[in-house]
């Protein structure tokens, strides 16, 4: 277990592989921790140094009060790139992650090699419908947004095998008000005026259930930025890495090639 202060929060942090490795650095989902990426790794090529770490506010990481910013947390990691001596990292950001990266891309020119925008856009959903989930948690608690996000999250398949249960819990033991803040920071994110400017390396990966960021909201997002590809993962919902790591994993290794991180 690892932690770092930066940016005023302490985060917490996995760090695999060899210490002179290409590094990876993935940013997990609204209501996850950095669990999320567990199927995957063992599924990417040898060789990565591959970071994963905890948002403010959620998993292991501290809860600082909110409500917290897009660009805040995007200091956040590029501030734990830094402690840990990284250059040239392809930022993996999924959900708010991919918000995330985008933030990191923009804010903090050259310390990226490339970025991954996984079920994430531009700008996620509107304002209303944030702060419309903010006053039901606070009135009922995380365990009443429960099953409406199984079905954002995950294929019917998977929620009918069971295996979506643990997935509930954990966000439903998320700390309330962390979730809540990176709620807030999502209701005021919106980097459609943006992205056009960024030049590295990038690939989005959507899905084709994905109840929370649909394809057709990722496509516009691609259609910004010069250059953008959108690769469609068929039958699975808003977290592919949990439901198809092998398949993702085949993206993923496929966009690293490309831009010569393995």
């Amino acid at each position: 277990m690892h932690t770092a202060t930066v940016n005023g929060a302490n985060l917490h942090y996995a760090d695999q592989g060899p210490a002179d490795g290409p590094a990876v650095i993935f940013a997990n989902s609204l209501g996850t921790d950095l669990r999320l990426w567990d199927a995957l790794l063992s599924h990417l090529p040898e060789g990565l140094r591959l970071i994963r770490y905890d948002k403010r506010g959620h998993g292991l990481s501290e809860e600082t009060p909110g409500p917290y910013m897009i660009e805040q947390l995007a200091d956040d990691a590029a501030g734990l790139i830094r402690h840990l001596g990284l250059r040239d990292v392809v930022f993996v950001g999924l959900s708010i992650g991919g918000l995330i990266g985008q933030s990191v891309a923009l804010r903090h020119d050259g310390l990226l090699r490339g970025l991954v925008i996984s079920n994430s856009a531009a700008k996620i959903g509107d304002a209303g419908i944030w702060h419309g989930r903010v006053v039901t948690i606070r009135r009922h608690g995380l365990a009443s947004i429960g099953p409406a996000t199984m079905e954002r999250w995950f294929s019917p398949a998977f929620r009918a095998s069971g295996a979506a249960d643990p997935w509930q819990r954990m966000l439903e033991r998320q700390p309330v008000d962390g979730y809540i803040a990176c709620c807030e920071a999502i209701a005021a994110a919106d980097l459609r005026s943006a992205v056009p400017g960024l030049k590295l390396p990038l690939r989005l990966i959507a899905a084709e259930l994905d109840g929370a960021t649909p394809v057709s909201v990722m496509q516009d997002t691609a259609e910004l930025i010069k250059g953008a590809r959108v690769e469609v993962m068929r039958g699975v919902g808003h977290l592919p890495c949990v439901e198809a790591p092998e398949a993702y994993a085949g993206i993923l290794s496929g966009f690293l090639r490309e831009v010569g991180h393995v």
